[in-house]
């Protein structure tokens, strides 16, 4: 049984920071890929940023690429995303995946859709 869970949202103005943490219980964390999707009120579900097993491969969204960092630390089962710069455009509930696989063949391995999901973390950004 994997379960997943979000900490870290809040309301934070344009321009400010928030981490993100998703910590994670079940076998072999360190074996799957994990993620990042977003979705905003009215709007679909839509990839963030996801990483490797191992943390050696990392891929974003291009409205994120530059001001997201995504990590994990598979010693403590957790999963983060530092997001700077935050735009109002960011508002959304975010949620941590896990992928079926340690890494990606294809750019749509990673951008369709998690596995196993968190019940998500609300952003909000003022400006």
């Amino acid at each position: 049984q994997v379960q997943l869970v979000e900490s870290g949202g809040g309301l934070v103005q344009a321009g400010e920071s928030l981490r993100l943490s998703c910590t994670a219980s079940g076998r072999a964390f360190n074996a799957y890929a994990m993620g990042w999707f977003r979705q905003a009120p009215g709007k679909e579900r839509e990839f963030v940023a996801a990483i490797t097993w191992g943390g050696a491969g990392t891929y974003y969204a291009d409205s994120v690429k530059g001001r997201f960092t995504i990590s994990r630390d598979d010693a403590k089962n957790t999963m983060s995303l530092q997001m700077n710069s935050l735009k109002p455009e960011d508002t959304a509930v975010y949620y941590c995946t896990r992928y079926n696989s340690a890494t990606f063949a294809y750019t749509s391995s990673y951008t369709s859709s998690g596995a196993y999901w968190g019940q998500g973390t609300q952003v909000t950004v003022s400006s």
